[in-house]
């Protein structure tokens, strides 16, 4: 599975996307593991009221299972206007 990230949680990681590590179940063990990197990723992960997940481009929240998932994406909350 691989990660991508928008707006300021990109800028903050400093990347657009990378692979998911190993052993995660749920999208919340997944922030978790990737919020223990420290860095960018503690920072950028750190309050994840606000942020959102897509897994597979469809909106999920953080308890949701990652079985079969291709893709993750992390996002802040989006606004119009």
């Amino acid at each position: 599975m691989k990660i991508v990230y928008f707006a300021w949680v990109r800028e903050q990681i400093g990347c657009d996307e990378e692979p998911a590590p190993e052993g995660a179940s749920t999208v919340a063990e997944l922030v978790e593991m990737l919020r223990s990197k420290g860095g960018g990723h503690a920072a950028a992960l750190a309050d994840e009221s606000r942020l959102r997940f897509a897994l597979d481009q469809q909106m999920v929240k953080a308890d949701a299972g990652l079985d079969g998932a291709s893709e993750l994406a992390i996002f802040p909350p989006v606004t119009g206007g």
